[in-house]
C-alpha cells in the first residue's frame, strides 16, 4: 500500500508539472485516520509527501479525518499531536482536520485538535453532511472569534447566512443551534431573566471591568452576529419577575418597583398557566392594565386640584371632584403634600371604607422633557390586611398619584 501511494503521488506530480498555466497542489488523506494504526498513518503520509516533493513555500495538506466519530475529543487531539511529532516533513505540510459528528462531539474534537497543533479544518455550514454531519464551521469559527482568534470570516449577518443555507438545503436550523438558533438569546427561567435584566442595566460597567462583553446567560453580544436581544425573554408560567420587568421596560417604558414586579409576576404566571403557552408582550401589558388600572368601579376621579395654601406654602389644599355611589362629590382637605391632601379628602367621602397607604413609589415614563409620570401605590383595609396595587399615569406626578390611589381603592372594593 505504501508503494502504491508513492507511485501514485509521483505520477500525479509528474503529470501536474507537465501542465502549463496551472498550479496544482496535493491533499492526501488516510480515509480512516482515527481507526488506523497511528505509526502506519504517519508512514503512509510521509510516503505521499516525499513522493510529491514540495518545493519552496509549497505545502502538502495532510487531511486526518474522524471519518466516523468513534473516539473522544481528547483522543483525536492526542492523535493529531503525536502525528505531528512523528512525521518527517512537518515544515512542508499543513495538518487538516475533517471531523464528523457521530458521537455529537465534532466541535469539541475540532477545538481540541486545533489546540493540539492542527492548521486547517474541513466542515460544513451548520453541520450538514453524512449521517450526523460534518463539524459545523459556523460554531467553530464563532468559538474561535470568542477566544480572540481572527478567522477572517464575516458572520455579522448570521441570520441572512442561515436563511440562504436553509433555502438551498431545505434543512432548517434547530432552534437551539449555537449562535444561529431562534432560542439562543432567549431565557425562560425567572432567575436567568432577572440576571440578564440586571446585567444589561450595567452593560458598560461590566464591559469595562471584564475588558469585553460580559452579561449573565448571554454568551456573546447578539449584535455582533446580526441578532438582537430586545426580545430574548419569553414569558411563560415559569417566568420570574425579572423577565416580566424587562419586557415592561423595553416594550412599554415602564419601570416597576420590586413589590409591583413580584405581584405582577404572580398574575402573569397564573394566566400563562391557564393558557398553557407563552405570552406576548401585549398580553403582559393587558394584564398590567387589568390588575392595576381599575377605573370607575365604584370610585371615579373627575378632577383633582392641589394648590399651595395662601397662608403657608408648605401646606397643600386639595379639591377633588369624584363620583361615588351614583353621586358627584366635591371634597376639600389639606396635607403636607398633594398626595396626603388627596388621601385626606377621600377619607371624608361618605360610604368609602377606611384604607391605609402601605407603599408608594413614583417614576418617570421616558427620558424627554415631555415624559409622563407614573405612580405606584399599595393600599390596605388595615395595617395587617392584604393589599391591592394601583398604578396611575399622567402628565404630572400629582395627577398620576391621584389616579393610582383611585385605581387601588377600586381594586380593594373588588377584592
Amino acid at each position: 500500500m505504501i508503494e502504491t501511494v508513492r507511485h501514485t503521488s509521483a505520477l500525479i506530480r509528474e503529470r501536474a508539472r507537465a501542465m502549463t498555466g496551472s498550479t496544482i497542489g496535493l491533499e492526501f488523506s488516510p480515509e480512516e485516520f482515527t481507526d488506523t494504526d497511528l505509526d502506519f498513518a504517519v508512514q503512509i503520509c510521509d510516503a505521499a509527501v516525499e513522493a510529491w516533493g514540495p518545493t519552496g513555500d509549497e505545502k502538502v495538506i495532510l487531511n486526518l479525518p474522524a471519518t466516523v466519530e468513534r473516539r473522544l475529543p481528547t483522543e483525536y487531539a492526542d492523535m493529531i499531536q503525536v502525528f505531528k511529532r512523528r512525521q518527517k516533513f512537518a515544515d512542508q505540510t499543513l495538518i487538516s482536520l475533517h471531523p464528523h459528528n457521530d458521537m455529537g462531539m465534532g466541535v469539541a474534537s475540532t477545538m481540541l485538535a486545533l489546540q493540539a497543533g492542527a492548521d486547517r479544518v474541513e466542515g460544513t455550514l451548520f453541520g450538514h453532511g453524512e449521517r450526523t454531519g460534518n463539524v459545523d464551521l459556523v460554531t467553530v469559527a464563532l468559538n474561535l472569534e470568542y477566544l480572540g482568534v481572527d478567522t477572517g470570516l464575516d458572520f455579522s449577518d448570521l441570520p441572512e447566512i442561515r436563511k440562504v443555507v436553509e433555502r438551498v438545503t431545505d434543512i432548517g436550523v434547530h432552534v437551539r443551534h449555537p449562535y444561529a438558533g431562534d432560542l439562543v438569546f432567549t431565557a425562560f427561567s425567572g432567575s436567568h431573566q432577572d440576571a440578564i435584566r440586571k446585567g444589561l442595566g450595567q452593560k458598560d460597567g461590566l464591559a469595562k471591568h471584564f475588558a469585553g462583553w460580559k452579561i449573565p446567560y448571554l454568551h456573546v453580544d447578539p449584535s455582533t452576529i446580526g441578532r438582537r436581544f430586545d426580545r430574548f425573554i419569553r414569558i411563560n408560567s415559569q417566568s420570574g419577575k425579572g423577565g416580566i420587568a424587562h419586557v415592561m421596560e423595553t416594550e412599554y417604558n415602564i419601570t416597576m418597583p420590586r413589590w409591583v414586579q413580584v405581584d405582577l409576576a404572580r398574575h402573569v404566571q397564573a394566566f400563562a398557566d391557564s393558557e398553557a403557552r407563552e405570552l406576548s408582550a401585549a398580553e403582559v401589558w393587558d394584564i398590567f392594565q387589568r390588575e392595576y388600572k381599575i377605573k370607575n368601579q365604584p370610585l371615579e376621579l373627575v378632577r383633582y386640584w392641589p394648590r399651595p395654601s395662601d397662608d403657608d406654602p408648605n401646606t397643600i389644599r386639595g379639591e377633588a371632584h369624584v363620583r361615588f355611589g351614583g353621586e358627584t362629590h366635591v371634597l376639600h382637605s389639606e396635607g403636607n403634600g398633594p398626595i396626603s391632601a388627596f388621601v385626606h379628602a377621600l377619607r371624608g367621602l361618605p360610604g368609602l371604607q377606611p384604607f391605609v397607604l402601605d407603599d408608594y413609589e413614583e417614576e418617570t415614563r421616558g427620558r424627554s422633557a415631555d415624559a409622563e409620570a407614573i405612580c405606584y401605590v399599595r393600599l390596605k383595609r388595615d395595617a395587617e390586611g392584604p393589599g391591592r396595587i394601583g398604578v396611575g399615569i399622567g402628565s404630572n406626578i400629582d395627577q398620576a398619584a391621584a389616579r393610582a390611589i383611585v385605581h387601588a381603592l377600586n381594586a380593594l372594593a373588588l377584592a
